[in-house]
């Protein structure tokens, strides 16, 4: 069950859904000749088109072949091992990670949901290439892209620290400028 839940979650995952909005808005502002169409509406198929392709996406690969193989969907961070380690894991995971039992195991939710997931899409993206073929291109390329979201989920934390270190720093500072008037 807890595989269902974090499968719905990322669906509706705010940044997730605005990335949808975004993504949408940013195809027909740069072709309105898309098999979506034009405006407001060409953007709002693009949008559905895409909600249903992240949908399914959870369902096949972090819900479905997860619950079967007895894998386990997450990315574990590494905050306490070498930088080079950390990368390596990041790289690794969308082709090696951890069975629910902690041990490790082939990615099969990678390496089997994605291309059930772009076949699946075949079947209602409009304009998109379809055969053997492009699918294994298009799941060569989602899987091998796959490591964007292990580094963000991998090293943001540190960034965040230090950026938030850096921003108490400034607004001391500002503070003590606002109360002193700037003088020594």
């Amino acid at each position: 069950m807890d595989k269902l839940r974090i499968a719905s979650s990322n669906v509706v995952d705010p940044f997730s859904l605005m990335t949808i909005g975004v993504s949408a808005g940013i195809t027909i502002g740069s072709d309105s000749h898309t098999g979506y169409g034009p405006g407001m509406g060409g953007w709002a198929k693009n949008a559905g088109t895409l909600f249903t392709e992240d949908m399914t996406g959870a369902f096949f690969i972090t819900f479905l072949i997860p619950s079967i193989v007895k894998q386990d969907p997450r990315y574990y961070r590494m905050p306490h091992a070498s930088i080079p380690r950390r990368i390596g894991n990041a790289i690794m995971q969308p082709v090696w990670t951890r069975s629910d039992s902690g041990k490790h195991m082939p990615n099969l939710a990678m390496l089997i949901g994605v291309p059930a997931t772009i076949t699946l899409a075949n079947v209602y993206v409009p304009d998109k290439d379809q055969g053997v073929g492009p699918t294994a291109a298009s799941s060569a390329i989602a899987i091998a892209s796959s490591p964007i979201d292990n580094f963000v989920t991998e090293f943001l934390p540190d960034v965040a620290k230090v950026v938030k270190i850096r921003i108490v720093i400034i607004q001391r500072l500002i503070n003590h400028i606002a109360v002193t008037g700037g003088e020594q």
